[in-house]
This record gives structure tokens, C-alpha cells and sequence, in this order.
């Protein structure tokens, strides 16, 4: 499966993006930058989903596309298990109970498949979508800061949650977090003066032990290079 996405992304007059040329493998990208940098648009386009901005070159994606985003977006109508469904439902496919319930079970919400969102913490809330995203068991994932509004503890708990769920999977993350960009990138790209600067990532296994020294200074030093005027 090839996926790239090559050109220039235009907003107006404006370029967000030059000579982009982005191939993506198996495993982690993180896209950091400033806001409005253009990294969420980058994403966004990547994926197929509709944008302000227009790209001037070509996109390479697989037709079916896991996406999570900073919000939930549960359905506060249904139960775990129908927002877990929803979306093999509106593609006319079924989601069999027996692996239904096997997500849940992975991501940490087994039991709780009757029970409706306003019953769920933040955490257990990303943890469904999470899920959701597994069910589609798409080989490319997009994921547009999905764990920012979460607690320091559930966010360390959802990347390890999100990188060992996702194994062997092309996943592309929009981060505004250099220690989270850094402990879960196996690449790591800074959106930055309109062009991606490759960062380089810290080496060893994936995610890295918070507890890591080098993480610590990694993400200092990449901070201050991203609060460059």
C-alpha cells in the first residue's frame, strides 16, 4: 500500500505547505507546528476529508481511512456498543458482538457495552473512540490531537493504550506536544516557515519510558526550536 502526498497546499493566496513530498510507512508519524501551521489541514487532506485550502500535486491513500479526533464525537443516544457500530452501520456492514465486544475488552471498557456516554470519563470516552477506530481495522489511521484534552496520567495511558493497539498500522498524528511527538514517533515532522523539517527521532522501542532522560531534553530542545520567530 502506497501513501503519500506530494505538491503544494494553498489557502487563498497563501502557501501552508511547499514542496511537499511526504511517504508514509508502517508505524508512527507526528506532525508538530505552530497553530495554525497547517498541520491539521495537511492531515485532513491526507485523508480525503474536506478542507479550505486545496493541494496542487497528487494523494495517494487507501480508500478506507481510521480517523479520530480531539473530540469523541460519541453519539450521546446510543449505547457504547451502538457508537462502537455506528459507523460498519452506515457502511452497511456488520460489526459481529462476539468482536464487538472484543474491542472493548482490548481497550479497557469490557461490561460496559449497555451503558451510555454521559456514564464515561474523558478517558474512557477516548478509549471508545479508540475502539471505533480499531473496528474499521483500516491499514492508514489519522489522528488530529486526540488525547490534548486529557489529563497528564489517561494521556501517557492512552499512548500506550493507542501505540500497542495500533501496531503494524501507517498512523499520522497532529501534536502540539513535543515529549508526545517524541515518545511515540518512530518519525517525527515540524511543520514550520511552510515547509516539514525532519526532526530526528530518539532511539529504542516505542512508546518511550516517560521516565527517559533523553526525552526530557529532546522535547526541551525541540520546543525551543518550534518557539523560534
Amino acid at each position: 500500500m502506497t501513501v503519500a502526498i506530494a505538491g503544494q497546499v494553498w489557502l487563498g493566496g497563501r502557501p501552508l505547505v511547499a514542496a511537499l513530498d511526504l511517504r508514509l510507512t508502517p508505524g508512527w508519524t507526528c506532525l508538530l507546528g505552530a497553530s495554525g501551521a497547517g498541520k491539521s489541514t495537511l492531515l485532513r487532506l491526507l485523508a480525503g476529508l474536506p478542507v479550505a485550502a486545496r493541494l496542487e500535486g497528487t494523494r495517494q491513500a487507501p480508500d478506507r481511512i481510521g480517523w479520530m479526533a480531539q473530540a469523541d464525537l460519541l453519539q450521546p443516544r446510543l449505547s457504547v456498543l451502538g457508537n462502537l457500530r455506528l459507523m460498519a452501520r452506515l457502511r452497511g456492514e456488520p460489526l459481529p458482538r462476539p468482536r464487538a465486544e472484543a474491542l472493548l475488552e482490548a481497550v479497557g471498557l469490557a461490561g460496559r457495552g449497555a451503558d451510555r456516554p454521559e456514564a464515561l470519563s474523558g478517558g474512557e470516552r477516548q478509549r471508545l473512540a479508540l475502539a471505533r477506530v480499531l473496528a474499521d481495522d483500516a491499514a492508514l489511521v489519522a489522528l488530529d490531537e486526540p488525547f490534548s484534552a486529557l489529563d497528564v496520567p489517561t494521556r501517557a495511558a492512552m499512548q500506550d493504550l493507542a501505540a500497542a493497539c495500533l501496531a503494524g498500522k501507517t498512523v499520522v498524528m497532529v501534536t502540539h506536544d513535543p515529549t508526545e511527538a517524541l515518545r511515540l514517533g518512530d518519525r517525527v515532522l515540524l511543520l514550520q516557515d511552510a515547509l516539514l523539517h525532519e526532526i530526528p527521532p530518539l532511539p529504542g522501542p516505542r512508546p518511550v519510558p516517560l521516565s527517559d532522560p533523553g526525552l526530557a531534553q529532546a522535547a526541551a530542545a525541540l520546543l525551543a526550536r518550534m518557539r523560534r520567530p
